[in-house]
């Protein structure tokens, strides 16, 4: 069977798991050769902190058979937690980084097309969560510390996304009609490489269609 498996679950995914299970679901439960994180009646529920493109191979196998919901989630409020070299808590700081619903478009872009399948959906939370890092030399890019885990603390906010038509609901209000990658990035505030990914999503999926080219790309329309 193919699985995340228990024994090697990180602490962010575990607790989501036990967030969204209710009375009734089986948890872990094997269906064709998979191991599925939530069984809820006819549905099957899959959480995936990172990685969609992992996903692949068991959505291709199970979407057409039975409606599967994926489960994503943001950190819409993070704390960045140090330990020290005896593992306790150095430090406590709120990172100035916001996440956003439409962030979840940096993994979708693995298959927006996905959301025309009638059996798909994606559910978006938007959580709290900390990062804890713990000293490690090689960690350069963070001044001597890695990426120990990410645990969650709550969960803030819920969107879900059942087919093209709701892909906009990620995004915040004030898309000019027509827009291009760089509206979308100002309306984010994220980069324009993230702006295009969700663009690319919106496109891939049907939510939007090109509409006309200008100096600064392509411009698209909802709907």
């Amino acid at each position: 069977m193919t699985a995340i498996g228990s024994l090697n679950e990180k602490p962010l995914h575990a607790a989501l798991k036990d967030w969204y299970r209710r009375d009734g679901d089986r948890v872990e439960s094997p269906v064709e050769g998979f191991v599925v994180d939530l069984v809820r009646g006819d549905l099957l529920v899959e959480i995936q902190t990172r990685g969609f493109s992992a996903m692949r191979r068991k959505l291709g196998r199970l979407l057409d058979d039975h409606p599967i919901r994926l489960v994503h989630p943001v950190p819409s409020v993070k704390w960045i937690v140090k330990l020290d070299d005896d593992g306790a808590e150095a430090s406590r700081r709120r990172s100035p980084k916001r996440g956003i619903p439409a962030d979840v478009c940096g993994e979708l872009v693995s298959f927006p097309g996905l959301l025309n399948h009638p059996h798909f959906s994606l559910e978006v939370l938007l959580t709290e969560e900390d990062e804890v890092w713990r000293p490690d030399g090689r960690g350069w890019r963070r001044r001597g510390f890695v990426v120990e885990e990410r645990r969650l603390v709550d969960v803030l906010d819920t969107v879900a996304v059942d087919s093209p038509a709701g892909l906009p609901a990620l995004l915040p209000p004030g898309l000019p009609d027509p827009f291009g990658t760089a509206d979308l990035a100002r309306l984010l505030g994220r980069t324009r490489h993230a702006a295009q990914k969700v663009a690319y999503c919106l496109r891939e999926s049907g939510a939007a269609r090109a509409v006309g080219r200008d100096r600064q790309g392509y411009r698209y329309r909802l709907g």
